[in-house]
């Protein structure tokens, strides 16, 4: 399974060669669609139609995991005391990628210390 954060998204919605090449070659190795928990919209987006097209035109073709499990938040929640770092939303990316994941993103200090604690997750820099 592939989790993006606010930074991967972000990335990949710009319309650049880059961001194309990339996820062609996500969806080679069979990682599309990509997994966006909806706590992460909080900090991609802005509330504002006309700055978030990109944004939301790319979400599109993301699956959205609208809900957060009781268990999934009490997971991240000991993530985040084991790790001794990381935002509630990067705790929660990488819950959801548990177990056996990659979460993707553009900012892998805080991950990667909350990966540290858990089952399998690799964080890979955008």
């Amino acid at each position: 399974m592939l989790i993006l954060d606010s930074g991967a998204v972000s990335q990949l919605a710009e319309r650049s060669r880059r961001a194309l090449a990339l996820i062609v070659a996500l969806r080679e190795e069979g990682l599309w669609p990509p997994t966006v928990p909806a706590v992460v919209l909080v900090e991609c987006l802005q509330g504002h139609a006309g700055r978030d097209a990109n944004e939301n035109r790319f979400l599109k073709t993301c699956d959205i995991a609208d809900a957060v499990p009781e268990s999934l938040a009490r997971r991240a929640a000991l993530l985040r005391r084991l790790a001794r770092r990381g935002s509630a939303v990067d705790a929660l990316a990488v819950a959801f990628a548990e177990p056996g994941g990659t979460v993707l993103t553009s900012d892998p200090d805080d991950l990667e210390a909350l990966a540290a604690h858990a089952a399998g997750v690799r964080i890979e820099r955008i």
